[in-house]
């Protein structure tokens, strides 16, 4: 069980009592594995049901989901490098709006982004965004673990400046790691709150998520999300 000073500490940035159900509601309940299967997306549904997950986040070519029935799809795009022309992004996003997502979590060009091409960056993210207007939610992923902490910065102001829903640290595929909470605070600080913060990542136990969610993490992308919840206490 997480300490005490962590619960209390997610609380306060939950503004609700930290339970296996509060934790789930903010979580996107994440397959992404390249050989996952309809029956395998199946059971994610019916799993992110009984957990009372927020989401379900795919690949585009599991889409569409006749069965979320009440949770939110969300599909990737530019998936996992972000190395893809920003057409070839936006034309990716469209196609899985036509089959019924509700958020996308795109990748930004990681060069474009090491390399202080921030106006590029956002060109990328607008032309998703584009593709993909409101309602429909727009993540973009920064790949926190490659960028300097200048670059995290100028990287979720070009987001927003896009018109971007959320920042998110890490596709979990680049070998430089997922999510860490000064990453987390960080891209917080710099959203101030217009903005959700999505921590994905490596988050494997509840003291990880909570920590997550103390630093500023508005939403969480597991796929081990049972073994997660099931360290907190019940509602």
């Amino acid at each position: 069980m997480p300490s005490q000073d962590l619960m209390d500490a997610a609380a306060r940035a939950l503004a609700a009592p930290v339970t296996a159900r509060s934790v789930a509601g903010i979580v996107d309940h994440t397959l992404l594995k390249p050989e996952a299967t309809p029956d395998q997306v199946s059971a994610l549904v019916a799993d992110a049901r009984r957990l009372g997950a927020y989401a379900v986040c795919l690949s585009p070519s599991l889409l569409p989901l006749a069965e979320a029935n009440g949770i939110a799809v969300a599909a990737v795009c530019g998936f996992p490098s972000g190395a893809h022309h920003a057409e070839v992004k936006a034309a990716e996003a469209a196609r899985c709006v036509a089959d019924g997502v509700d958020e996308i979590d795109m990748v930004v060009n990681l060069a474009f982004a090491t390399t202080g091409q921030y106006g590029a960056v956002r060109a990328e993210i607008a032309a998703v965004r584009e593709a993909a207007t409101p309602p429909v939610v727009l993540k973009v992923i920064i790949e926190s673990a490659v960028l300097s902490d200048e670059q995290i910065v100028e990287v979720c102001r070009a987001a927003e400046a896009a018109g971007a829903d959320y920042v998110k640290t890490s596709t979990g595929f680049h070998p430089a790691g997922g999510a860490t909470t000064h990453a987390v605070e960080l891209m917080a600080r710099t959203v101030g709150g217009r903005l959700g913060v999505k921590a994905s990542g490596g988050i494997r136990t509840a003291d990880a998520a909570l920590e997550m969610i103390a630093a500023g993490a508005t939403r969480l992308g597991l796929s081990g999300t049972d073994a997660v919840v099931a360290e907190l206490p019940a509602d």
